[in-house]
């Protein structure tokens, strides 16, 4: 079971993107959602490697966390083709709210700002959080969630005998969901006859 090293890391200081629409990426983070411009870099470019000049600039999202944006002066608009769409999907950058009503406020500041949102605009409950959803204007999946109940020592259990599950099976030639929760169950039944044992 992992431990958290003392004096070590203590959250998430910033995330960064690139941005080839400053100014739509800016009005979005800015004044849909509220979140105040904290601070930006000019600078040329630097490295032993040619790099283009750039603005780096940073909203407060909360907490002493910081969500940053890079916009490359000079550099055409680039995406990559062979990147899926489940892999667009797939990365994105959740924040936290406290609370049902504020959920809701941020849902209503994105309708009311004609941002389309993810299923439909709907808040969506999954395990312990319940969710919305969008894209920024630069394509990046954004959610927003606010947790449904603290998480318990069972859960942590639980996701101790999941994770090992999952790296056992990944090891594995075809790898499944189903052969994930048949090794998972085998590993619930050596724990109990470990516990029955001792």
């Amino acid at each position: 079971m992992s431990t958290k090293i003392e004096g070590g890391v203590r959250g998430v200081d910033h995330v960064a993107y690139v941005t080839w629409k400053p100014e739509e990426t800016i009005h979005f983070y800015r004044d849909v959602l509220g979140f105040p411009l904290a601070h930006c870099i000019l600078a040329p470019g630097w490295g032993n490697e040619p790099h283009p000049d750039f603005a780096h600039f940073f909203f407060d999202i909360g907490s002493g966390g910081r969500l940053a944006f890079f916009y490359y002066f000079g550099e055409p608009p680039y995406e990559d083709p062979e990147v899926s769409n489940l892999l667009k999907k797939a990365r994105h950058l959740a924040l936290l709210v406290d609370t049902e009503e504020e959920l809701e406020h941020y849902r209503q500041r994105l309708l009311a700002a004609g941002y389309p949102m993810r299923h439909n605009g709907l808040a969506v409950k999954h395990e312990f959080i319940e969710s919305i959803y969008m894209y920024d204007p630069n394509g990046y999946n954004l959610e927003i969630s606010r947790k449904l109940r603290p998480l318990t020592e069972t859960d942590m259990q639980d996701t101790e005998l999941s994770i090992q599950a999952l790296i056992d099976v990944a090891r594995e030639p075809e790898p499944s969901l189903a052969k994930l929760w048949e090794r998972k169950g085998q590993l619930i039944l050596e724990q109990e006859e470990e516990l029955s044992r001792g």
